[in-house]
């Protein structure tokens, strides 16, 4: 039989990181502002990272008590604290970590080659995460591809972008997308898209990553399609060029045939006259239509708080309205974020999907009653930043009763304090002015009966929007975008 002592051993090992006398090894990370230092030993370091173990020995001992000293600037003091406290217990404790640090110390692990840690990490965001995953789709995307290891996010995204190819090739950032992660969107035989649409995408990427281009295509030089050709090199057989129209290949393809081999260009139109003769290039598979997953569309409503009428009363607030917007005209959508009955209560959730999230409504549904609380933040919720937010656009408001007849707008006074992004992320949500209108928990989660209050006696908004400043419970909660409705 044997016995292992594994977490005895750990707990020892944790012990030998903070021993300050046999150290050998000092690295330094952040920028200079945030600058800190860790100590460790070399031969604990080489063991487990093999990144470490390459770093160590072309490393020369340069201080006075003949320690090696390495730099990491783009890594910050909290991830590389959590890494070192990996490398001594093997231990990694994600219970309080908010996501966005998760996702960055997965990033920085892969770098500094752990086996096991960035695929744990992986499969944990991937299966408890996914929320938070799609909310910064564009984010992950865009990361994932800088090291092209992360195969079990790039095809979490992937299933993602071929039912909804919009997401990537219709946002402003698709023509920086790395060459890797166009790649492996192409080679999916289930992207629902029309191969002439592809095409047309893949010379607006081809062109934007090769500036030197002409703008006017009839001044291009053979050198500028030679480049171009060069640049879409590994994307170029992957379209499929025998399953794009006869129109399509003349006014799309023929500008640019001297970007594809001549034979393929030759059998494209030969093709054209007589489909059915034999060519001599691969001929790859239409792609696959899907089949409709989902059940019949269901008239679902947008919130299960405010309806279409609150919707349009609070965007008339929004524009300063003297006049509330009716149904029809109503310029903004009110797109759903977060709700808590559905990704969770807890304080730090409404921090990690919420962040960066700009021009947003927060409407609350108080527990007992028919009450609806709420507030409007034009500024980005930033669960990095702790300090009075400066704005003279908030507001918060009162639908009494749960009617628009019966509603209470009060805006904000003291612009230079008008939200308060808290120090404590695990305790409190949402902070309009100074208990004007806050959310919070009296424990590391929200619970069903998450508290809230909102104060009577104000000097940050221009009225109180409740006669009692007794703190309440609420039954649900929602965060939409607010954002404008496309002509």
């Amino acid at each position: 039989m044997t016995f292992k002592f594994l977490e005895k051993l750990s707990q020892d090992f944790s012990e030998f990181l903070n021993d300050k006398e046999e150290y050998n090894v000092i690295i330094e990370v952040g920028q200079e502002q945030n600058k800190k230092s860790f100590t460790a030993h070399s031969a604990v370091l080489r063991y487990r990272s093999s990144y470490f173990n390459k770093e160590l020995t072309n490393t020369f001992p340069n201080d006075d008590n003949n320690n090696k000293i390495i730099t990491y600037p783009n890594i910050s003091a909290q991830i590389f604290e959590i890494i070192l406290k990996y490398i001594y217990s093997g231990i990694i404790d994600t219970e309080n970590m908010d996501t966005r640090t998760m996702y960055d110390l997965m990033v920085v692990a892969n770098e500094l080659e752990f086996e096991e840690l960035p695929e744990k990490l992986e499969n944990h965001l991937i299966e408890f995460k996914a929320s938070w995953l799609r909310t910064h789709f564009t984010f992950v995307y865009h990361s994932i591809f800088k090291n092209n290891k992360f195969q079990n996010l790039e095809k979490f995204c992937n299933d993602i972008i071929v039912k909804h190819p919009s997401i990537i090739f219709e946002s402003a950032e698709f023509t920086s997308l790395h060459k890797f992660a166009l790649v492996s969107i192409l080679k999916r035989d289930d992207l629902q898209m029309k191969e002439s649409e592809i095409w047309d995408y893949l010379i607006k990427w081809g062109t934007a990553q090769t500036p030197t281009l002409h703008k006017k295509l009839e001044e291009w030089s053979d050198e500028n399609f030679n480049t171009l050709k060069a640049t879409l090199q590994q994307c170029l057989p992957l379209v499929r060029y025998f399953h794009i129209s006869n129109s399509d290949v003349m006014d799309k393809i023929k500008p640019y045939k001297k970007i594809l081999d001549k034979q393929l260009w030759n059998d494209l139109k030969q093709h054209l006259i007589l489909p059915d003769q034999p060519i001599n290039s691969i001929i790859l598979p239409p792609r696959l239509v899907l089949k409709q997953e989902l059940p019949e569309r269901v008239n679902e409503p947008f919130s299960i708080i405010i309806n279409e009428e609150h919707a349009s009363m609070i965007s008339s607030w929004i524009d300063n309205q003297q006049t509330n917007y009716s149904l029809t005209n109503n310029p903004y959508e009110f797109q759903l974020i977060l709700r808590g009955s559905k990704d969770g209560f807890a304080p730090r959730t409404f921090w990690d999907i919420c962040d960066r999230h700009a021009n947003t409504i927060v409407v609350t549904k108080v527990k007992g009653t028919d009450e609806i609380i709420g507030g409007f933040n034009p500024l980005a919720w930033d669960k990095t930043k702790t300090e009075w937010m400066k704005t003279n656009k908030s507001f918060i408001f009162l639908f009494k009763d749960g009617n628009i007849q019966n509603s209470i707008l009060s805006r904000v006074k003291k612009g230079n304090e008008a939200l308060w992004y808290s120090p404590r992320k695990d305790r409190f949500g949402p902070y309009f002015g100074w208990d004007e209108f806050v959310m919070k928990s009296d424990v590391s989660d929200f619970t069903q009966d998450m508290l809230s209050r909102c104060k009577t006696n104000n000097n940050k908004y221009e009225k109180s929007i409740r006669t009692t400043e007794d703190e309440f419970s609420i039954t649900d909660y929602e965060v939409f975008k607010v954002v404008k409705k496309s002509k």
